[in-house]
């Protein structure tokens, strides 16, 4: 950023400045700085419900590595973010 005086700047100067050289400043930090959306856990049985499959499915599933399960204990959790990443979009030929 260039040297910048404020001797003898008016008010009107100063704001102006501001405006030029910090506003998009604090503009780009914002957008670097968004609040992340807490994780959403899903058990065995919402994951299933939500993939529309059965249980024994999600099991298989998350044994050939399709799906990443997490435990906490002895529960088993899916994160959802993760279930919707996993989805593939299929494009048809037409």
């Amino acid at each position: 950023m260039d040297n910048i005086k404020f001797i003898q700047l008016t008010p009107e100067q100063i704001k102006e400045i501001v405006a030029d050289v910090i506003k998009p400043q604090i503009e780009g930090l914002k957008e670097n700085f968004k609040l992340k959306e807490p994780e959403t856990l899903l058990t065995r049985k919402e994951t299933a419900e939500l993939l529309k499959i059965n249980l024994s499915t999600l099991w298989a599933w998350t044994n050939k590595g399709l799906v990443k399960s997490y435990a906490i204990g002895n529960r088993i959790y899916y994160k959802r973010h993760e279930i919707l990443e996993t989805l593939i979009e299929i494009k048809s030929k037409k």
